[in-house]
């Protein structure tokens, strides 16, 4: 008998994990809408950098949200992100916009900012949701809670070859030392820190192929819906 209950995953972990490429791709087979929450700090900070706000400047950036709209669109599945109605899914993937999403992510105006939309979405439709706090903060009654990691090494790695792919000269050392300087970031920030939710099942990546991941992904998944 199939069940009328709306199924929200709550995917965490730290940056580079491959969070967005696997729970994407476990969606699409599932039939879920994939929200990946990231992208939209990842918006307010392409908002303040476009704006020249200093990102870590918390006041500053709380008073530029009452200038902006967020909001995701879905496509055929695909998620596009809106910044003021303008589609920013590709200007949010760079370096900078990483290092602005980790810093505005810090201000707790905008995280309540972002709160309801989140909410919002997830209460209408069968998603996987990832982000940082996701399974802590913003559905902590998911149905299915996982925290994706992969070594430091591995995770820098990835996205290294992400960047170079898209013509970034950008060197390894320094996408390792960004991502291990985000990862003290989040996981010390004093709002909704970056953590394992104690309910959520572990997934660590390390070694695995993509296609390995999101099988492992969806395994969990089913065993608990």
């Amino acid at each position: 008998m199939m069940s009328c209950e709306i199924i929200n995953v709550a995917v965490d972990g730290p940056a580079g994990a491959g969070k967005s490429t696997v729970s994407r791709a476990a969606a699409k087979a599932m039939g879920y809408i994939y929200v990946d929450t990231g992208a939209l700090y990842r918006a307010v900070g392409v908002n303040a950098l476009r704006n020249e706000i200093d990102t870590k400047d918390r006041q500053a950036v709380a008073e530029s949200l009452s200038d902006i709209s967020v909001n995701l669109v879905f496509e055929n599945g695909e998620q596009k992100v809106l910044l003021n109605g303008e589609d920013v899914s590709a200007e949010i993937r760079t370096p900078d916009a990483s290092m602005a999403a980790s810093d505005v992510s810090a201000v707790p105006k905008v995280r309540d900012f972002l709160f309801d939309l989140q909410r919002n979405i997830a209460s209408k439709n069968n998603c996987i949701m990832d982000g940082r706090d996701i399974g802590t903060v913003v559905l902590p009654n998911a149905k299915v809670k996982v925290f994706l990691t992969a070594s430091p090494e591995e995770r820098a790695m990835r996205r290294f070859r992400e960047l170079s792919e898209k013509g970034s000269t950008v060197k390894y050392e320094e996408v390792l030392e960004d991502l291990i300087k985000r990862d003290y970031n989040d996981s010390h920030r004093e709002v909704a820190p970056l953590k394992q939710a104690d309910d959520a099942a572990l997934l660590d990546t390390t070694g695995m192929t993509l296609e390995k991941s999101v099988e492992s992904l969806i395994k969990i998944i089913k065993e608990k819906v």
